[in-house]
């Protein structure tokens, strides 16, 4: 601006959620947590939900964040100065779940449903975005009914048979598999509720929907000094169980991480990725089962309790294979894990068997991510800076080009993996 002040502007694409709801939740949800926390958040100078206005679209205009990017700055600074911007950060966590709430669903300055992504099918490629239909997207007063959405988020997502690509590997499921899954995963998550475990680890939460060092800026004389947090898009009010799902980037364990298979000839850099990993992990752990109580009783239970929660809504993004893992752990380990009677989903030794087959090719993907994440500096998601883009770009189709020289000489040995499979096990788009 003239007067040297700096704003920014944030215009949402259709991809970015429900139109309106979208814009309206991010704002009331960014000015109630600055009326009630100490949270870092810009302020909103002016916006608009309506497309009509002479902008022609929705928008956000908000103060400029002052300082820098956490994923910009990250690399360069100390093991010491990795611990305590963790723990700031995790400060800031434990002041968000402190806020309480009656119901699950987004905040609004007004009754308004979810806008978030699990109950909305706006994400590349699924209905929403042709004009199909999303349901029951809240809010709800018990963990019941918002489980009950879940399942629904899950049936609207499954596409008509003539919509389908023939080309989809088995692993992904029919039609009819993703349907039945959806009837065994209502009849489980059914009973898991009815645990008291799971409803004390379920209270209403919100904590930032994306807290990833792309969203967090800190200052650049101290980087353990966190001044600003943006991008509060989705977030919403979840049960506490949810965030225990997914731990930020800045504190990933090291089993998460693309690095955690490195051995003792790796290079100096890379083992001090690692190590950092191990040490920015442990202090997040303890800080979010000492300070945030909500999170803490999720967090003493075992993950397969809240799996079946997490992925049942996403079963024909991830695929069915995905799912049915998450299910046939639970019922072999029903008994073990506290549950009384026996799990509603029952599978015999011949769908054992076929799941096998099938989860190898669904490992394979997994492994492909991973690698692809640490060759070449992405997150889950594919997402790269901008300033390195080409680089990453050109690096793909390398590892793309290596991954069907291996296809090929493995066909050429009689081996399953041929080339037009490595194709269609790649995981990203471009190639």
């Amino acid at each position: 601006m003239g007067s040297g002040h700096r704003l920014a502007a944030k215009l949402p694409t259709k991809i970015a959620g429900p139109p309106r709801l979208t814009i309206n939740s991010e704002v009331a949800t960014m000015e109630y947590l600055r009326l009630k926390a100490s949270i870092p958040i810009p302020k909103v100078l002016t916006w608009s939900d309506d497309p009509s206005n002479p902008v022609r679209s929705e928008y956000i205009i908000q103060e400029h964040v002052e300082g820098v990017q956490l994923h910009g700055t990250w690399p360069s600074m100390s093991t010491h100065q990795h611990m305590l911007c963790t723990k700031a950060i995790s400060f800031l966590i434990k002041e968000m779940a402190a806020l309480d709430f009656p119901a699950f669903g987004s905040l609004y300055f007004s009754d308004s449903p979810i806008d978030h992504p699990i109950f909305w099918n706006t994400s590349p490629g699924e209905l929403e975005l042709y004009g199909g239909p999303s349901v029951d997207c809240g809010p709800w007063m018990d963990p019941s009914s918002y489980s009950l959405g879940l399942i629904k988020s899950g049936y609207t997502r499954i596409p008509q048979g003539y919509m389908v690509k023939d080309e989809q590997l088995p692993y992904r499921g029919s039609v009819q598999d993703h349907t039945e899954l959806m009837k065994a995963s209502q009849k489980v998550l059914d009973r898991l509720i009815q645990d008291s475990r799971i409803q004390k680890a379920a209270s209403p939460t919100l904590i930032h929907a994306d807290l990833h060092k792309r969203n967090i800026y800190v200052s650049p004389d101290d980087p353990t000094v966190v001044t600003g947090v943006i991008d509060w898009q989705s977030t919403s009010v979840e049960p506490a169980f949810t965030y225990c799902n997914e731990t930020p980037d800045f504190a990933s364990p090291p089993s998460e991480s693309p690095l955690a298979e490195v051995d003792e000839s790796a290079p100096d850099d890379q083992k001090k990725k690692l190590n950092d990993a191990k040490i920015c992990h442990q202090p997040y752990d303890v800080y979010m089962k000492g300070l945030v109580p909500k999170l803490r009783q999720a967090m003493l239970l075992d993950p397969a309790l809240f799996r079946p929660f997490l992925y049942c809504h996403t079963t024909w993004r991830d695929s069915a294979t995905a799912l049915r893992q998450e299910l046939m752990e639970l019922s072999a380990r029903w008994s073990d894990l506290g549950m009384q009677g026996s799990c509603p989903y029952l599978p015999d030794e011949q769908q054992v068997a076929n799941h096998a087959k099938l989860y190898e090719d669904f490992e394979t993907v997994q492994r492909l991510k991973m690698w692809l994440r640490g060759s070449l500096g992405t997150d889950s998601d594919g997402w790269v800076p901008n300033d390195v883009w080409e680089a990453a770009k050109d690096a793909h189709r390398a590892a793309y080009n290596e991954w069907i020289e291996t296809a090929r000489n493995a066909e050429a040995k009689g081996d399953e993996l041929t080339v037009e499979k490595a194709d269609r096990l790649w995981p990203f788009d471009p190639r």
